[in-house]
């Protein structure tokens, strides 16, 4: 079950704009998800949580990178840092607006890496977990927010039923994909594990 996220134009946007795009956040917010959504049968999809293909590509970029052309969509990409120099090489080398999208989960050292391996040619994005308006199914995609009378007027146009019972409800359950997508996944052992 796919959620609508807010944020899918701007990463189009960024794509647009610039050859790499990497999708940063927690765990389990739906980066791949949410990427995978917005990609073209064109669009290679590899994994580096599989151990084989993490092999290959800290051993052999070269060779990763000539089995996985852009476009590319290279999930985990906090497993094989050593890729990004090759990366920037094949972007220098003439690849097009959005060739590589790179997930990863946000640790600093990589953020590190992936601005001076790929500066000014990687756009940035974090996600986190739902919104209130992403988990109630509504249209998410908003202008950016003015208060101004005419945006004010925009938003309450298309408001969900909010009381505080249901607030504390969001809250307790949290803004995690997984559990919205199945309504039987068990809260607490969902948070304990």
């Amino acid at each position: 079950m796919y959620f609508q996220r807010a944020i899918e134009d701007a990463l189009l946007r960024a794509s647009e704009q610039f050859p790499a795009l990497l999708l940063t956040g927690p765990r389990q917010v739906g980066k791949t998800t949410l990427l995978r959504h917005l990609c073209n049968d064109d669009r290679r999809y590899v994994t580096l949580d599989d151990m084989t293909l993490r092999e290959l590509a800290c051993n052999d970029p070269v060779l990763f990178l000539q089995q996985y052309r852009p476009p590319v969509l290279i999930d985990e990409i906090q497993y094989a840092p050593v890729l990004l120099p090759y990366i920037k090489m094949a972007i220098d080398e003439g690849c097009k607006k959005g060739a590589f999208w790179l997930t990863g989960s946000q640790h600093f050292n990589m953020m590190k890496g992936i601005t001076e391996s790929l500066a000014g040619r990687v756009a940035i994005i974090n996600l986190l977990g739902f919104s209130r308006r992403e988990q109630e199914k509504r249209t998410a995609h908003l202008e950016p927010f003015l208060p101004i009378e005419s945006a004010i007027a925009a938003r309450q146009s298309t408001p969900g039923v909010c009381t505080l019972e249901k607030i504390y409800q969001q809250i307790w359950k949290g803004a995690f994909p997984a559990l919205h997508a199945n309504k039987q996944v068990d809260r607490t052992l969902f948070y304990s594990s």
